[in-house]
């Protein structure tokens, strides 16, 4: 009987000191992004563009769909992106607002590749670095590459040329990269 005692009384202490109030706090998951959705809405008041990367049954499953795009030349547009958990249709879950809420540790990188494009940053978290939620396109003249887009955790935003959308000294993790094949005309 002395021992079942001694041995909830060592289990009791055990469990009390695991609850330690001075523990650090557990980092956050990784989130699932099953969708990328691109917006590219023109300023002259023409039909937006829609780059999409949809992978709703993730690694290993079926192939993802990708839907690229056509822009016009010399052309201004404004370009949003959003970031979605599509793995269970009746819950669909907005990570871009995750994004938006934890400004500091994420970036969105844009990197075009024999394109005549140009994207700029149009929002910035509280540290004035950009955070590639809401950006503003330019197009030149006609041309046909890609677009890859990445969303990358945990960037350092001080590093040589990062906040001017260079991801080489980005450092930290990839969340998600998806390439669009894009034409101008």
């Amino acid at each position: 009987m002395k021992k079942l005692f001694f041995l909830s009384l060592f289990g009791f202490l055990l469990l009390n000191s695991a609850c330690d109030k001075d523990d650090p706090e557990i980092p956050n998951e990784e989130e699932v992004i099953t969708t990328l959705r691109y917006t590219l809405t023109p300023n002259d008041g023409g039909d937006a563009v829609v780059l999409q990367f949809q992978d709703t049954d993730g690694d290993g499953g079926n192939e993802p769909v990708i839907q690229n795009g056509t822009l016009a030349q010399n052309t201004s547009y404004t370009g949003q992106v959003e970031f979605l958990n599509e793995t269970d249709a009746n819950d669909v879950e907005d990570i871009t607002l995750e994004v938006a809420e934890e400004a500091e540790e994420h970036q969105v990188f844009y990197m075009p590749s024999s394109l005549n494009v140009t994207v700029n940053y149009e929002d910035e978290d509280a540290d004035t670095n950009p955070i590639g939620l809401a950006t503003s396109v330019e197009t030149g003249a006609a041309s046909s590459g890609t677009l890859t887009v990445v969303l990358r955790h945990e960037p350092n935003k001080s590093a040589e040329n990062v906040t001017a959308g260079d991801i080489t000294n980005a450092g930290g993790e990839t969340d998600i990269e998806v390439s669009f094949n894009i034409v101008i005309e």
